[in-house]
């Protein structure tokens, strides 16, 4: 499912650089093949806007070829941003006016950063619920990643999030526990996903919910679940987008927080992420940095250039699968008009013919 760049947003440059089907609007004319157009509601820091639009962008383009896709982000303007991250939006995102006015066909809302533990006092709470309202109404589906999955829970559903005593941060290992269900069909029994939060939704809030849990493990819950209909909401609490280097950037970033003195304990390694040898540079690494902070010193460079060629990504075939899927199970019921969610004689209370 190639990717249309109908616009410059530096992103599909990237993705084409990195070998990604990305076609111009006027290659993209001249195929006779129907459209998608799917929405990213990006709310993700300044530090991660772009890379975050390729993640998604890179999982919806890697689907199977049998429609062209026109990816929308979008965001907030109740989000902080700093001026080059507001010159990038300002340049490169629709607004959700416009996209409301227009139609989309699917919907990815990512996580985002927040400041203390209630989700309804962030200041985006409301115009996420706005776009969440809207979506359920007029998207065929919609893919909530981690934070998103939070609210749509609590805003939809009643669940609230718990916090946990220490952060569910690494890569781990889950079970299909759901196999009639064509988001999970040919996709490995047991993979990979990364997880980063410090909050969880238990598999009993998701059965309290009514909602169907696909993929879940013993050691961090749920990661895959649907709405009781089987298709207008999809959750992820992981991160299945997240590229080989994301954990090890998220801890160099701990590292130099501590560093700084805005982080009070040295961050603990990522679980089930590092092998041996890339443990062993990292403790080498801690010496010399405390060493420098003792003596006052210049700070050693964080060794990742050492590092990065030695991880391992074991999560990425599944994501790429099961988001091929989705997209799959979206275009099968989409109508031709995107403003028209379902062709006629699809149920919309149970688009897939669930049992």
């Amino acid at each position: 499912m190639p990717i249309v760049a109908h616009n410059e947003l530096p992103s599909f440059a990237r993705l084409r650089d990195e070998g990604l089907t990305v076609l111009s609007p006027e290659r993209a004319g001249r195929q006779e093949i129907r459209e998608l157009h799917v929405g990213l509601l990006n709310m993700m820091p300044d530090a991660a806007l772009a890379a975050t639009e390729r993640q998604f962008f890179r999982l919806v383009g890697e689907s199977n070829p049998i429609a062209q896709f026109y990816l929308h982000p979008f965001t907030l303007p109740e989000l902080a941003r700093s001026p080059k991250a507001q010159a990038h939006i300002d340049s490169y995102y629709d607004s959700f006016a416009q996209l409301r006015e227009e139609g989309l066909d699917a919907l990815i809302i990512t996580g985002a950063n927040v400041v203390g533990p209630e989700l309804s006092s962030q200041p985006f709470w409301e115009p996420l619920i706005e776009v969440i309202d809207w979506a359920a109404e007029n998207v065929t589906s919609t893919l909530c990643s981690c934070l998103a999955t939070h609210a749509v829970l609590q805003f939809r559903y009643g669940q609230q999030r718990v916090p946990q005593p220490d952060k569910i941060w690494g890569v781990f290992e889950h079970r299909v526990t759901a196999k009639s269900h064509p988001l999970v069909g040919d996709i490995n029994t047991r993979f990979d996903v990364p997880h980063s939060r410090w909050n969880a939704v238990s598999p009993q809030q998701f059965a309290s919910a009514g909602l169907r849990v696909l993929a879940q493990s013993d050691a961090v819950g749920v990661h895959l679940a649907t709405s009781a209909d089987g298709l207008r909401f999809v959750f992820f609490q992981g991160h299945p987008e997240y590229d080989t280097v994301s954990l090890l950037k998220e801890y160099k970033r701990e590292v130099l927080l501590f560093a700084e003195g805005r982080r009070d304990d040295y961050p603990p390694f990522p679980d089930h992420y590092l092998a041996t040898r890339e443990q062993a540079l990292l403790r080498e690494y801690r010496h010399r940095l405390d060493a420098a902070l003792a003596a006052d010193s210049d700070l050693p460079a964080f060794p990742e250039q050492l590092i990065e060629p030695w991880l391992d990504n074991t999560w990425h075939d599944t994501a790429e699968a099961v988001v091929g899927n989705w997209m799959g199970l979206v275009y099968q019921v989409t109508h031709r008009d995107r403003r028209l969610p379902f062709m006629e004689g699809i149920d919309p209370d149970n688009p897939l013919g669930l049992a």
